[in-house]
């Protein structure tokens, strides 16, 4: 390990930008950590110290240069994720695919001897979709279920190295990415009645799992899948 210690730890977040991957960088960014947030939008408001290269996570010689001027990397967040409309047609699937699983695998990849470097902690994006079916989307859903056998094999693949790997699977959160439920009165109400909460996931509260899964205290923790979903799995 060659981490230099008078540099604050760096962070990576794929999706970084808006969402729940935006909370997460904003959290580590409170924290002292360095962050680089990627992907294909960020919010008008995103911080400025909040560093965010435009890059397709699916696009492999984007990825590449949106890394290329890093060095050790203390902490990888997957967050980068996509829906569609048309996921039942194979070329669509793939495309989904592509993202939510390939990219996730190719960005670890790429940053694997950095997060050596730095003993470094990777949390993947699974989804309460990675134990349900979904009609609508057939691809997402196949996605994190894939992200769920991802994370183990990655933990077992990459402990070695001194990399902990674990997921993070958010339920209803309140995100633009839910909004079309949330949109729905007669939806909206359904789901919250089945929430043992009894109420939608805030962002930072998705954040908030992932700063402990990124931190010392989660040391001895990885192959992992955290619920951040208000107890809906269960109920």
């Amino acid at each position: 390990m060659t981490t230099d210690h008078s540099q604050p730890p760096l962070a990576v977040i794929t999706g970084g930008g808006t969402g729940i991957g935006r909370a997460v960088a904003e959290l580590l960014l409170e924290r002292g950590w360095a962050v680089r947030a990627l992907g294909l939008d960020a919010d008008a408001d995103l911080p400025e110290a909040i560093s965010f290269r435009r890059c397709d996570v699916s696009d492999g010689a984007a990825l590449f240069d949106a890394v290329s001027d890093l060095g050790a990397v203390s902490a990888l967040v997957t967050a980068a994720a996509v829906l569609r409309d048309d996921e039942w047609e194979p070329a669509s699937f793939d495309a989904v695919l592509g993202i939510n699983a390939t990219g996730v695998l190719a960005v670890a990849e790429l940053l694997r001897s950095r997060l050596s470097d730095a003993d470094g902690a990777i949390v993947n994006f699974a989804s309460m979709w990675s134990y349900f079916g979904s009609a609508g989307s057939p691809a997402y859903a196949a996605s994190k279920g894939a992200i769920v056998a991802l994370t183990r094999s990655q933990a077992v693949a990459y402990a070695a190295e001194g990399i902990r790997v674990n997921a993070v699977a958010p339920g209803w959160i309140a995100t633009p990415m839910s909004r079309r439920a949330r949109d729905d009165a007669d939806r909206y109400a359904r789901i919250t009645a089945r929430i043992p909460l009894g109420r939608w996931g805030g962002a930072s509260e998705v954040a908030a799992a992932i700063g402990f899964l990124v931190s010392p205290d989660a040391s001895y923790i990885t192959g992992t899948v955290l619920n951040v979903d208000g107890g809906y799995a269960i109920a």
